[in-house]
Protein backbone atom coordinates (compact mmCIF):
# COMPACT_ATOMS: atom_id res chain seq x y z
CA UNK A 1 0.00 0.00 0.00
CA UNK A 2 1.37 3.42 -0.98
CA UNK A 3 1.81 6.07 1.69
CA UNK A 4 -0.53 8.96 0.90
CA UNK A 5 0.98 12.35 1.69
CA UNK A 6 -1.22 15.17 3.03
CA UNK A 7 -2.32 17.87 0.59
CA UNK A 8 0.12 20.73 0.05
CA UNK A 9 -1.73 23.23 2.26
CA UNK A 10 -1.76 20.65 5.07
CA UNK A 11 1.96 20.00 4.55
CA UNK A 12 2.61 23.74 4.88
CA UNK A 13 0.50 23.95 8.03
CA UNK A 14 2.37 21.00 9.55
CA UNK A 15 5.68 22.66 8.62
CA UNK A 16 4.48 25.87 10.30
CA UNK A 17 3.73 24.08 13.58
CA UNK A 18 6.90 21.97 13.52
CA UNK A 19 8.98 25.04 12.67
CA UNK A 20 7.61 26.93 15.67
CA UNK A 21 8.40 23.97 17.95
CA UNK A 22 11.89 23.57 16.43
CA UNK A 23 12.60 27.28 16.90
CA UNK A 24 11.41 27.18 20.51
CA UNK A 25 13.66 24.19 21.27
CA UNK A 26 16.75 25.62 19.54
CA UNK A 27 16.14 29.18 20.63
CA UNK A 28 18.80 31.87 20.88
CA UNK A 29 20.34 32.08 24.36
CA UNK A 30 19.82 35.62 25.66
CA UNK A 31 22.93 35.30 27.82
CA UNK A 32 25.29 34.43 24.96
CA UNK A 33 27.06 36.73 22.48
CA UNK A 34 29.66 36.21 19.77
CA UNK A 35 32.14 39.09 19.58
CA UNK A 36 34.42 39.64 16.62
CA UNK A 37 37.63 41.47 17.59
CA UNK A 38 40.56 42.75 15.57
CA UNK A 39 43.93 41.22 16.46
CA UNK A 40 46.37 42.34 13.81
CA UNK A 41 46.11 44.31 10.61
CA UNK A 42 43.97 41.80 8.72
CA UNK A 43 43.35 39.13 11.34
CA UNK A 44 40.23 38.77 13.44
CA UNK A 45 38.99 36.28 15.99
CA UNK A 46 35.57 35.48 17.43
CA UNK A 47 35.12 35.31 21.18
CA UNK A 48 32.07 33.60 22.67
CA UNK A 49 30.87 34.98 26.00
CA UNK A 50 28.23 33.16 28.00
CA UNK A 51 26.52 33.58 31.37
CA UNK A 52 28.06 36.89 32.41
CA UNK A 53 26.91 38.73 35.50
CA UNK A 54 27.77 42.24 34.35
CA UNK A 55 29.18 43.98 31.27
CA UNK A 56 30.74 47.44 30.95
CA UNK A 57 31.70 49.70 28.06
CA UNK A 58 34.70 51.89 28.96
CA UNK A 59 35.35 54.61 26.39
CA UNK A 60 38.98 55.49 25.69
CA UNK A 61 40.42 58.97 25.32
CA UNK A 62 40.70 62.10 27.39
CA UNK A 63 37.31 61.62 28.99
CA UNK A 64 36.53 58.08 30.08
CA UNK A 65 32.92 57.09 30.48
CA UNK A 66 31.59 53.77 31.74
CA UNK A 67 28.21 52.30 30.77
CA UNK A 68 27.23 49.06 32.50
CA UNK A 69 24.54 46.46 31.89
CA UNK A 70 23.19 43.47 33.82
CA UNK A 71 23.12 39.81 32.92
CA UNK A 72 19.69 40.01 31.25
CA UNK A 73 20.51 42.95 28.98
CA UNK A 74 21.96 41.25 25.92
CA UNK A 75 20.04 43.52 23.52
CA UNK A 76 21.29 46.64 25.30
CA UNK A 77 24.89 45.43 24.99
CA UNK A 78 24.49 44.88 21.23
CA UNK A 79 22.71 48.23 20.81
CA UNK A 80 25.40 50.12 22.76
CA UNK A 81 28.13 48.53 20.61
CA UNK A 82 26.35 49.66 17.41
CA UNK A 83 26.02 53.17 18.82
CA UNK A 84 29.74 53.46 19.59
CA UNK A 85 30.66 51.98 16.21
CA UNK A 86 28.48 54.53 14.37
CA UNK A 87 30.06 57.34 16.44
CA UNK A 88 33.53 55.82 15.78
CA UNK A 89 34.35 55.92 19.48
CA UNK A 90 37.05 53.57 20.77
CA UNK A 91 36.22 51.53 23.83
CA UNK A 92 37.01 48.46 25.90
CA UNK A 93 34.30 45.92 26.56
CA UNK A 94 34.57 44.12 29.90
CA UNK A 95 32.54 41.08 30.93
CA UNK A 96 32.43 40.10 34.62
CA UNK A 97 31.60 36.50 35.50
CA UNK A 98 31.07 34.32 38.58
CA UNK A 99 30.15 36.85 41.25
CA UNK A 100 31.20 35.79 44.77
CA UNK A 101 28.40 36.87 47.12
CA UNK A 102 30.47 36.41 50.31
CA UNK A 103 33.55 38.28 49.05
CA UNK A 104 31.41 40.69 46.99
CA UNK A 105 33.81 40.46 44.04
CA UNK A 106 33.83 39.02 40.50
CA UNK A 107 36.14 36.02 40.13
CA UNK A 108 36.58 36.33 36.36
CA UNK A 109 36.99 39.35 34.12
CA UNK A 110 37.25 39.29 30.30
CA UNK A 111 38.57 42.47 28.68
CA UNK A 112 38.17 42.97 24.92
CA UNK A 113 39.54 45.80 22.78
CA UNK A 114 39.17 46.59 19.07
CA UNK A 115 35.64 45.17 18.94
CA UNK A 116 34.35 44.91 15.37
CA UNK A 117 30.85 43.55 16.00
CA UNK A 118 28.66 41.81 18.56
CA UNK A 119 26.05 39.29 17.50
CA UNK A 120 23.56 36.91 19.08
CA UNK A 121 24.10 33.19 19.21
CA UNK A 122 23.57 31.31 15.96
CA UNK A 123 21.63 28.11 16.56
CA UNK A 124 20.67 25.45 14.05
CA UNK A 125 17.22 27.10 13.88
CA UNK A 126 18.66 30.45 12.73
CA UNK A 127 21.32 28.89 10.51
CA UNK A 128 18.74 27.21 8.26
CA UNK A 129 16.99 30.52 7.54
CA UNK A 130 18.75 30.66 4.15
CA UNK A 131 16.39 27.92 2.94
CA UNK A 132 13.45 30.18 3.69
CA UNK A 133 15.19 33.15 2.09
CA UNK A 134 15.56 31.17 -1.16
CA UNK A 135 11.84 30.33 -1.05
CA UNK A 136 10.91 34.03 -0.65
CA UNK A 137 13.33 35.10 -3.39
CA UNK A 138 11.85 32.55 -5.81
CA UNK A 139 8.33 33.84 -5.20
CA UNK A 140 9.48 37.46 -5.42
CA UNK A 141 11.32 36.66 -8.67
CA UNK A 142 8.02 35.46 -10.12
CA UNK A 143 5.97 38.40 -8.78
CA UNK A 144 7.26 41.27 -10.98
CA UNK A 145 6.87 39.59 -14.40
CA UNK A 146 3.57 38.11 -13.22
CA UNK A 147 2.19 41.54 -12.22
CA UNK A 148 3.28 43.07 -15.54
CA UNK A 149 1.99 40.27 -17.74
CA UNK A 150 -1.21 39.59 -15.80
CA UNK A 151 -2.26 43.22 -15.61
CA UNK A 152 -1.63 43.81 -19.32
CA UNK A 153 -3.65 40.72 -20.22
CA UNK A 154 -6.29 41.45 -17.59
CA UNK A 155 -6.80 45.05 -18.70
CA UNK A 156 -6.78 44.07 -22.38
CA UNK A 157 -9.19 41.15 -21.89
CA UNK A 158 -11.82 43.43 -20.33
CA UNK A 159 -12.70 44.21 -23.94
CA UNK A 160 -13.54 47.90 -23.99
CA UNK A 161 -12.83 51.12 -22.13
CA UNK A 162 -16.29 51.22 -20.51
CA UNK A 163 -15.87 47.78 -18.96
CA UNK A 164 -12.31 48.64 -17.94
CA UNK A 165 -13.51 51.84 -16.25
CA UNK A 166 -16.38 50.02 -14.52
CA UNK A 167 -14.26 47.20 -13.09
CA UNK A 168 -11.41 49.56 -12.26
CA UNK A 169 -13.67 51.94 -10.35
CA UNK A 170 -15.30 49.05 -8.45
CA UNK A 171 -11.91 47.64 -7.50
CA UNK A 172 -10.54 50.98 -6.29
CA UNK A 173 -13.73 51.75 -4.38
CA UNK A 174 -13.59 48.39 -2.58
CA UNK A 175 -9.90 48.76 -1.74
CA UNK A 176 -10.19 52.34 -0.48
CA UNK A 177 -13.32 51.55 1.55
CA UNK A 178 -11.81 48.51 3.28
CA UNK A 179 -8.64 50.49 4.07
CA UNK A 180 -10.69 53.26 5.73
CA UNK A 181 -12.61 50.60 7.67
CA UNK A 182 -9.35 48.96 8.77
CA UNK A 183 -7.78 52.19 10.07
CA UNK A 184 -11.02 53.16 11.82
CA UNK A 185 -11.14 49.78 13.59
CA UNK A 186 -7.53 50.23 14.68
CA UNK A 187 -8.11 53.74 16.01
CA UNK A 188 -11.29 52.75 17.88
CA UNK A 189 -9.61 49.79 19.57
CA UNK A 190 -6.50 51.82 20.45
CA UNK A 191 -8.69 54.51 22.06
CA UNK A 192 -10.81 51.97 23.96
CA UNK A 193 -8.04 49.60 25.14
CA UNK A 194 -5.40 52.36 25.52
CA UNK A 195 -2.37 50.04 25.38
CA UNK A 196 0.11 52.92 25.67
CA UNK A 197 -1.07 53.83 29.17
CA UNK A 198 -0.18 50.33 30.41
CA UNK A 199 3.55 50.56 29.64
CA UNK A 200 5.85 51.30 32.56
CA UNK A 201 8.50 54.04 32.36
CA UNK A 202 11.26 51.42 32.83
CA UNK A 203 10.00 49.37 29.87
CA UNK A 204 9.69 52.48 27.73
CA UNK A 205 13.28 53.59 28.47
CA UNK A 206 14.64 50.10 27.83
CA UNK A 207 12.89 49.68 24.48
CA UNK A 208 13.99 53.15 23.35
CA UNK A 209 17.62 52.42 24.22
CA UNK A 210 17.64 48.96 22.62
CA UNK A 211 15.97 49.77 19.29
CA UNK A 212 17.04 53.37 18.69
CA UNK A 213 20.04 52.24 16.61
CA UNK A 214 17.91 49.83 14.59
CA UNK A 215 15.45 52.64 13.90
CA UNK A 216 18.24 54.91 12.66
CA UNK A 217 19.40 52.20 10.23
CA UNK A 218 15.91 51.71 8.79
CA UNK A 219 15.15 55.41 8.40
CA UNK A 220 18.13 57.04 6.74
CA UNK A 221 16.35 59.73 4.77
CA UNK A 222 13.79 62.45 5.36
CA UNK A 223 10.39 61.05 4.47
CA UNK A 224 8.30 64.16 4.04
CA UNK A 225 5.08 63.30 2.19
CA UNK A 226 4.17 65.36 -0.86
CA UNK A 227 0.86 64.38 -2.51
CA UNK A 228 1.79 65.99 -5.84
CA UNK A 229 5.17 64.24 -5.92
CA UNK A 230 3.42 60.95 -5.03
CA UNK A 231 1.14 61.09 -8.09
CA UNK A 232 3.94 62.28 -10.37
CA UNK A 233 6.17 59.43 -9.20
CA UNK A 234 3.52 56.85 -10.14
CA UNK A 235 4.34 57.50 -13.81
CA UNK A 236 7.63 55.78 -14.71
CA UNK A 237 10.29 57.59 -16.72
CA UNK A 238 11.67 54.26 -17.88
CA UNK A 239 9.69 51.04 -17.53
CA UNK A 240 12.85 48.93 -17.58
CA UNK A 241 14.26 50.89 -14.65
CA UNK A 242 10.96 50.42 -12.83
CA UNK A 243 11.07 46.66 -13.50
CA UNK A 244 14.67 46.41 -12.32
CA UNK A 245 13.96 48.34 -9.11
CA UNK A 246 10.61 46.51 -8.58
CA UNK A 247 8.73 49.83 -8.36
CA UNK A 248 5.33 48.17 -8.15
CA UNK A 249 3.12 51.26 -8.53
CA UNK A 250 5.00 52.31 -11.66
CA UNK A 251 4.79 48.79 -13.06
CA UNK A 252 1.04 48.71 -12.37
CA UNK A 253 0.56 52.09 -14.07
CA UNK A 254 2.44 50.99 -17.20
CA UNK A 255 0.69 47.59 -17.34
CA UNK A 256 -2.81 49.07 -16.96
CA UNK A 257 -2.00 51.82 -19.48
CA UNK A 258 -0.61 49.29 -22.00
CA UNK A 259 -3.59 46.96 -21.51
CA UNK A 260 -6.02 49.82 -22.01
CA UNK A 261 -4.26 50.83 -25.25
CA UNK A 262 -4.48 47.25 -26.52
CA UNK A 263 -8.28 47.45 -26.28
CA UNK A 264 -8.17 50.42 -28.68
CA UNK A 265 -6.20 48.56 -31.36
CA UNK A 266 -7.64 46.27 -34.02
CA UNK A 267 -7.88 42.67 -32.81
CA UNK A 268 -5.38 41.33 -35.33
CA UNK A 269 -2.81 43.92 -34.20
CA UNK A 270 -3.40 43.46 -30.46
CA UNK A 271 -3.64 39.63 -30.50
CA UNK A 272 0.13 38.85 -30.81
CA UNK A 273 0.99 41.18 -27.91
CA UNK A 274 -1.80 39.82 -25.72
CA UNK A 275 -0.83 36.23 -26.56
CA UNK A 276 2.81 36.93 -25.68
CA UNK A 277 2.02 38.36 -22.26
CA UNK A 278 -0.61 35.67 -21.68
CA UNK A 279 2.13 33.13 -22.30
CA UNK A 280 4.44 34.90 -19.84
CA UNK A 281 1.64 34.88 -17.27
CA UNK A 282 1.06 31.14 -17.78
CA UNK A 283 4.77 30.42 -17.39
CA UNK A 284 4.86 32.36 -14.11
CA UNK A 285 1.77 30.54 -12.82
CA UNK A 286 3.42 27.20 -13.68
CA UNK A 287 6.54 28.45 -11.88
CA UNK A 288 4.38 28.88 -8.78
CA UNK A 289 3.42 25.20 -8.90
CA UNK A 290 7.09 24.23 -9.04
CA UNK A 291 8.22 26.65 -6.31
CA UNK A 292 5.39 25.58 -3.99
CA UNK A 293 6.85 22.07 -3.93
CA UNK A 294 9.52 23.40 -1.58
CA UNK A 295 7.05 25.55 0.38
CA UNK A 296 6.98 23.24 3.46
CA UNK A 297 10.79 23.46 3.69
CA UNK A 298 10.79 27.24 3.26
CA UNK A 299 7.98 27.72 5.79
CA UNK A 300 9.72 25.47 8.33
CA UNK A 301 12.99 27.38 7.99
CA UNK A 302 11.42 30.85 8.19
CA UNK A 303 9.23 30.14 11.21
CA UNK A 304 11.91 28.28 13.15
CA UNK A 305 14.37 31.16 12.61
CA UNK A 306 11.80 33.78 13.64
CA UNK A 307 10.74 31.93 16.81
CA UNK A 308 14.35 31.08 17.73
CA UNK A 309 15.55 34.67 17.41
CA UNK A 310 12.60 36.64 18.73
CA UNK A 311 10.79 34.06 20.84
CA UNK A 312 7.56 34.97 22.57
CA UNK A 313 9.12 36.89 25.48
CA UNK A 314 8.92 40.21 23.65
CA UNK A 315 5.13 39.76 23.46
CA UNK A 316 5.02 39.96 27.27
CA UNK A 317 6.68 43.39 27.20
CA UNK A 318 4.32 44.73 24.52
CA UNK A 319 1.37 42.49 25.35
CA UNK A 320 -1.40 45.10 25.23
CA UNK A 321 -0.10 46.74 22.06
CA UNK A 322 0.27 43.39 20.26
CA UNK A 323 -3.14 42.26 21.53
CA UNK A 324 -4.80 45.45 20.23
CA UNK A 325 -3.27 45.00 16.77
CA UNK A 326 -4.12 41.29 16.59
CA UNK A 327 -7.69 41.87 17.84
CA UNK A 328 -8.18 44.54 15.17
CA UNK A 329 -6.77 42.31 12.43
CA UNK A 330 -9.07 39.45 13.42
CA UNK A 331 -12.14 41.71 13.50
CA UNK A 332 -11.31 43.17 10.08
CA UNK A 333 -10.49 39.81 8.48
CA UNK A 334 -13.52 37.98 9.87
CA UNK A 335 -16.21 40.66 9.89
CA UNK A 336 -15.34 43.16 7.12
CA UNK A 337 -14.28 40.61 4.51
CA UNK A 338 -17.10 38.23 5.43
CA UNK A 339 -19.56 41.09 4.93
CA UNK A 340 -18.08 41.85 1.48
CA UNK A 341 -18.14 38.21 0.34
CA UNK A 342 -21.65 37.63 1.77
CA UNK A 343 -23.12 40.87 0.38
CA UNK A 344 -21.67 40.82 -3.13
CA UNK A 345 -21.33 37.13 -3.99
CA UNK A 346 -22.92 33.73 -3.50
CA UNK A 347 -19.66 32.13 -2.35
CA UNK A 348 -20.06 30.49 1.05
CA UNK A 349 -17.85 31.99 3.74
CA UNK A 350 -16.57 28.56 4.71
CA UNK A 351 -15.55 27.85 1.11
CA UNK A 352 -13.95 31.28 0.81
CA UNK A 353 -11.68 30.95 3.84
CA UNK A 354 -10.97 27.30 3.08
CA UNK A 355 -10.05 28.18 -0.51
CA UNK A 356 -7.41 30.76 0.47
CA UNK A 357 -5.83 29.03 3.48
CA UNK A 358 -2.69 28.12 1.51
CA UNK A 359 -2.41 31.77 0.49
CA UNK A 360 -2.74 32.87 4.12
CA UNK A 361 -0.07 30.48 5.36
CA UNK A 362 2.41 31.61 2.68
CA UNK A 363 1.59 35.26 3.50
CA UNK A 364 2.18 34.58 7.20
CA UNK A 365 5.60 33.03 6.66
CA UNK A 366 6.91 35.37 3.94
CA UNK A 367 5.43 38.68 5.24
CA UNK A 368 5.21 39.78 1.61
CA UNK A 369 2.07 40.44 -0.44
CA UNK A 370 4.18 40.47 -3.60
CA UNK A 371 5.69 37.06 -2.89
CA UNK A 372 2.22 35.68 -2.07
CA UNK A 373 0.56 37.12 -5.21
CA UNK A 374 1.20 34.09 -7.48
CA UNK A 375 -0.25 31.75 -4.83
CA UNK A 376 -3.27 34.02 -4.31
CA UNK A 377 -4.02 34.16 -8.06
CA UNK A 378 -3.90 30.39 -8.29
CA UNK A 379 -6.15 29.96 -5.24
CA UNK A 380 -8.76 32.47 -6.45
CA UNK A 381 -8.98 30.88 -9.91
CA UNK A 382 -8.89 27.20 -8.91
CA UNK A 383 -10.60 27.20 -5.51
CA UNK A 384 -13.00 30.16 -5.69
CA UNK A 385 -13.84 30.10 -9.40
CA UNK A 386 -12.87 33.71 -10.15
CA UNK A 387 -12.22 34.26 -13.86
CA UNK A 388 -8.67 34.80 -15.03
CA UNK A 389 -9.46 38.25 -16.45
CA UNK A 390 -10.58 39.44 -12.99
CA UNK A 391 -7.74 37.85 -11.02
CA UNK A 392 -5.23 39.18 -13.55
CA UNK A 393 -6.47 42.71 -12.95
CA UNK A 394 -7.77 42.89 -9.36
CA UNK A 395 -5.14 40.85 -7.48
CA UNK A 396 -1.92 42.47 -8.85
CA UNK A 397 -3.52 45.86 -8.19
CA UNK A 398 -4.45 44.76 -4.67
CA UNK A 399 -0.96 43.44 -3.92
CA UNK A 400 0.31 46.93 -4.69
CA UNK A 401 -2.24 49.33 -3.20
CA UNK A 402 -4.43 47.32 -0.80
CA UNK A 403 -2.65 47.16 2.57
CA UNK A 404 -5.53 46.97 5.06
CA UNK A 405 -3.57 45.08 7.70
CA UNK A 406 -0.66 47.50 7.44
CA UNK A 407 -2.99 50.51 7.64
CA UNK A 408 -4.75 49.12 10.73
CA UNK A 409 -1.42 48.47 12.44
CA UNK A 410 -0.21 51.98 11.60
CA UNK A 411 -3.33 53.49 13.16
CA UNK A 412 -2.89 51.49 16.39
CA UNK A 413 0.85 52.21 16.47
CA UNK A 414 0.37 55.97 16.10
CA UNK A 415 -2.15 56.15 18.98
CA UNK A 416 -0.06 53.75 21.11
CA UNK A 417 3.11 55.85 20.73
CA UNK A 418 1.14 59.03 21.44
CA UNK A 419 -0.27 57.47 24.63
CA UNK A 420 3.18 56.37 25.81
CA UNK A 421 4.48 59.93 25.38
CA UNK A 422 1.36 61.37 27.02
CA UNK A 423 0.11 63.12 23.86
CA UNK A 424 -3.65 63.64 23.56
CA UNK A 425 -4.77 63.24 19.94
CA UNK A 426 -7.71 65.39 18.87
CA UNK A 427 -10.47 64.20 16.53
CA UNK A 428 -8.92 66.24 13.70
CA UNK A 429 -5.52 64.60 14.30
CA UNK A 430 -7.09 61.13 14.24
CA UNK A 431 -8.91 61.95 11.00
CA UNK A 432 -5.53 63.10 9.66
CA UNK A 433 -4.11 59.69 10.61
CA UNK A 434 -6.90 57.99 8.59
CA UNK A 435 -6.26 60.17 5.52
CA UNK A 436 -2.46 59.84 5.71
CA UNK A 437 -2.57 56.10 6.40
CA UNK A 438 -4.78 55.52 3.33
CA UNK A 439 -2.26 57.32 1.12
CA UNK A 440 0.67 55.62 2.85
CA UNK A 441 -0.89 52.17 2.38
CA UNK A 442 -1.24 52.83 -1.36
CA UNK A 443 2.42 53.84 -1.54
CA UNK A 444 3.66 51.01 0.69
CA UNK A 445 5.79 48.47 -1.16
CA UNK A 446 4.46 44.90 -0.76
CA UNK A 447 7.63 43.64 0.98
CA UNK A 448 8.47 42.77 4.61
CA UNK A 449 8.98 45.56 7.16
CA UNK A 450 8.38 48.60 4.93
CA UNK A 451 5.28 49.55 6.95
CA UNK A 452 7.61 50.83 9.68
CA UNK A 453 9.13 53.36 7.28
CA UNK A 454 5.72 54.59 6.12
CA UNK A 455 4.68 54.94 9.77
CA UNK A 456 7.18 57.80 10.07
CA UNK A 457 5.07 59.83 7.60
CA UNK A 458 1.94 59.26 9.70
CA UNK A 459 3.65 60.23 12.96
CA UNK A 460 5.07 63.39 11.40
CA UNK A 461 1.64 64.38 10.09
CA UNK A 462 0.23 64.67 13.64
CA UNK A 463 3.36 65.71 15.54
CA UNK A 464 4.12 62.42 17.33
CA UNK A 465 7.86 61.86 18.07
CA UNK A 466 9.16 59.45 15.41
CA UNK A 467 11.71 57.96 17.82
CA UNK A 468 8.70 56.29 19.45
CA UNK A 469 8.82 53.71 16.64
CA UNK A 470 11.70 52.15 18.60
CA UNK A 471 9.08 51.08 21.15
CA UNK A 472 7.37 48.69 18.73
CA UNK A 473 10.26 47.32 16.65
CA UNK A 474 10.63 44.30 18.93
CA UNK A 475 7.30 42.81 17.82
CA UNK A 476 7.24 44.24 14.30
CA UNK A 477 8.32 41.03 12.57
CA UNK A 478 5.63 38.92 14.25
CA UNK A 479 2.90 41.49 13.62
CA UNK A 480 4.14 41.99 10.05
CA UNK A 481 3.44 38.31 9.41
CA UNK A 482 -0.11 38.69 10.78
CA UNK A 483 -1.00 41.87 8.92
CA UNK A 484 0.20 40.40 5.60
CA UNK A 485 -2.38 37.64 6.05
CA UNK A 486 -5.07 40.32 6.30
CA UNK A 487 -3.70 42.14 3.23
CA UNK A 488 -3.93 39.09 0.96
CA UNK A 489 -7.30 38.03 2.41
CA UNK A 490 -8.64 41.45 1.46
CA UNK A 491 -7.31 41.08 -2.08
CA UNK A 492 -9.10 37.74 -2.46
CA UNK A 493 -12.39 39.06 -0.96
CA UNK A 494 -12.45 42.01 -3.37
CA UNK A 495 -11.63 39.72 -6.33
CA UNK A 496 -14.61 37.51 -5.41
CA UNK A 497 -16.90 40.53 -4.99
CA UNK A 498 -15.89 42.18 -8.27
CA UNK A 499 -16.09 38.89 -10.19
CA UNK A 500 -19.57 38.20 -8.81
CA UNK A 501 -20.90 41.64 -9.77
CA UNK A 502 -19.55 41.07 -13.28
CA UNK A 503 -20.89 37.47 -13.52
CA UNK A 504 -17.33 36.19 -13.98
CA UNK A 505 -17.29 33.60 -11.21
CA UNK A 506 -18.09 29.91 -11.51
Amino acid sequence: MKLKLPKLHNQILIALILGAIFGAVFNVDNRYVEIKVKEKEKETRTVAIKNWEKSSFITLGERQDTVSFGSDQQLEVISQSKKYSSDKRKYQLVFYKAYDVEQKVFREKIVLSEVISIAKERTIATQIKWLGDIFIRLLTMIAVPLVLASLIVGAASLGDIKKFARIGSKTLLFYLSTTVFAISIGLILANVIQPGTMMSIETKERLLSVYQGDLAQRIQTDLGFDLTHFFVNVVPRNIFTALTAAEMLQIVFFAVFAGMLLTLLKKEKAAPVINFFDGVSEVMIKAVDVVMLIAPIGVFALISATVAEFGFNILQTLFWYALTVLFGLIIHAVLTYSLIVKSFSKVRLRNFFKGIRKTQIVAFTTSSSAATLPVNMEACEENLGVSKSITSFVLPLGATINMDGTALYQGVAAVFIAQVFGIELTLVQQLTIIFTAVLASIGTAPVPGVGIIMLVIILKSVGIPEEGIALILGVDRILDMCRTVVNVTGDAAVAVAVASTENEIK
